[in-house]
């Protein structure tokens, strides 16, 4: 359990790190720039070190450090749940961010910038925690850092299949979070926790369960088996996709794209009160009719 230790204490010190980055770009940064660049820089890195030690864990745990699978997603539920109350809004994620975009909540600049600081964040992420194997401060380490450079794709099922597993994940992974994006914290990030362990858990044997292309990139694409374009579909065709389907089953429209929704009929907000005005319509029939007794009972000339 020595390597679980070490592995614990490396999680509290990148999420201590990342949040002393957070709290020196908001008091020397301007709000747009530590919104853009710092916050999502910060989150990608602390994803992208976070998931490949816990990877790391999930591979060569079970056989070279004594622990089953139950640790590594009571691990992975308290990572999620700790990176969504310590990301102060980032997305870390590149379909999130895209589809804030196209909710009109963010510019294309906007989104441009928050995509390049998640690609860096991600990619000195995977950097440095390579550098942190290289040191074996546990037997898992050595282990790993033996097999790092001979990794082989994540993708264990036909292409096809692969992509919709990814998309699959990214769909229900958006769904949630548009459904839960106007809770308490509360509530969200226990939720978006238990989604992320649940779909982990699910779909890891076929693709590793990324659905997030920014993970994806900097821990798989550089690992021999599949090629190139086999990574683009699947990692990041396939989870933008599951974000469109989301979006549209959620909203019923792309706000970007189009106004009129697609699904859903826009129901008046005025509704006219029908049993009042048949009420008034009955109860005036009486007092016509008197009318109409006293109409006739006058005399006629």
């Amino acid at each position: 359990m020595d390597g679980l230790n070490v592995s614990i204490a490396f999680f509290l010190l990148v999420v201590g790190v990342c949040q002393v980055l957070r709290w020196l770009s908001k008091r020397l940064l301007s709000p747009g720039t530590h919104g853009c660049l710092a916050r999502e820089f910060a989150g990608s890195f602390q994803l992208c070190m976070s998931c490949l030690e816990l990877r790391m864990l999930m591979d060569i745990g079970p056989w070279g450090g004594g622990f089953g699978l139950d640790v590594v997603l009571t691990l992975l539920f308290l990572l999620s749940a700790v990176h969504g109350a310590s990301f102060d809004g980032a997305s870390a994620n590149p379909s999130v961010s895209l589809q804030e975009f196209l909710l009109l909540e963010s510019s294309l600049a906007v989104t441009v910038a928050k995509l390049l600081a998640q690609g860096v964040g991600a990619g000195t992420g995977w950097a440095l925690t390579r550098l942190y194997w290289s040191w074996e401060l546990s037997q898992l380490h050595f282990i790993q850092n033996l097999i790092a450079p001979e990794c082989s794709s994540s993708i264990h099922t036909s292409l096809p299949q692969a992509a919709f597993v990814e998309g699959s994940c990214s769909f229900l992974f958006h769904f949630v979070l548009l459904r839960m994006r106007q809770s308490h914290p509360l509530y969200r990030v226990p939720a978006l926790a238990a989604t992320v362990t649940f779909l982990t858990y699910t779909a890891a044997p076929f693709t590793g369960a990324f659905f997030n292309p920014a993970l994806a990139t900097a821990t798989t694409f550089q690992c021999s088996g599949s090629s190139f374009w086999d990574y683009i579909q699947v990692y990041w065709l396939g989870p933008l996709a599951g974000m469109l389907a989301a979006l549209l089953l959620f909203q019923g429209n792309i706000p970007r794209l189009f106004q009129k929704n697609l699904l859903y009929s826009q129901k008046s907000k005025y509704k006219v009160p029908k049993a009042k005005v048949t009420a008034q319509v009955e109860g005036d029939k009486p007092q016509r009719r008197k009318k109409e007794g006293k109409s006739n009972s006058e005399p006629r000339a």
